[in-house]
């Protein structure tokens, strides 16, 4: 599976974990700002750099989902082998 597609498969089960996931330009916000999760009016809402390359996206958000309880949720096996692999 292409890096993209692993990515666009993360985004999906952050969707099922009730997680949205938005690209921003956090260089655009005069912040010092990183990736990551956080809570806007009661949603959790994980903010991406757009800027990061596709690698830095995948294992942010890896890191992110490994930290969810996911096992009610259906994952493709190829991604779930990707995060359980990946979180040794």
């Amino acid at each position: 599976m292409k890096r993209k597609q692993i990515y666009q498969q993360l985004v999906e089960v952050a969707g099922k974990a009730g997680i949205r996931v938005l690209e921003q330009s956090l260089r655009a916000s005069g912040v010092n700002a990183q990736s990551g999760l956080c809570r806007i009016k009661g949603e959790s809402v994980f903010i991406m750099d757009k800027h990061l390359g596709v690698n830095e996206k995948i294992d942010i958000l890896a890191d992110c989902l490994r930290q969810m309880p996911l096992d009610e949720i259906y994952i493709m096996p190829v991604i779930r082998n990707f995060l359980d692999r990946t979180s040794k």
